[in-house]
């Protein structure tokens, strides 16, 4: 089985992380991520930064892994976020209409980013896109009219 397209560091500051991704996040990966998240929160961290500037590529078992991460994070009274999200998860968010959830806090206002990272603007929120599989396919490949 080969190994994981995927590498992880993790900077410690008190209770808060940051969570550099760098390579593809999709099934074959994603459990390197997710155990990276729990071992934060299960070691008391209870602000996790995702720099997600090196992914070359995500996909919804990311996104999935991202949201129970937060909402485990949530529950303990901490926050998850992403910082430099790759294009295609910027669209499976859109679609998906939850990126106010991982990209900035519940006003729409982004949060401060972690030392050393430079502040990325949220996306402005896509339309909401029609309901059905076809206008979901066309909106991951790029294709929304």
């Amino acid at each position: 089985m080969p190994l994981p397209q995927l590498t992880v560091q993790r900077h410690d500051l008190g209770t808060r992380a940051l969570i550099t991704l760098a390579g593809e996040i999709d099934l074959e990966s994603v459990p390197l991520v997710r155990v990276s998240l729990e071992r934060c929160l299960r070691e008391g961290i209870r602000a996790i930064d995702v720099d997600l500037a090196s992914v070359t590529f995500c996909d919804c078992s990311g996104l999935n892994t991202f949201l129970r991460a937060a909402q485990q994070s949530e529950a303990l009274g901490g926050t998850l976020r992403l910082h430099h999200p790759p294009t295609t998860l910027l669209r499976i968010l859109a679609v998906a209409d939850c990126g106010f959830l991982l990209l900035g806090s519940p006003s729409g206002q982004p949060p401060p980013p972690p030392e050393g990272i430079p502040a990325t603007p949220v996306p402005a929120p896509a339309p909401a896109p029609a309901r059905g599989l076809v206008r979901l396919v066309s909106a991951l490949s790029g294709r929304v009219r």
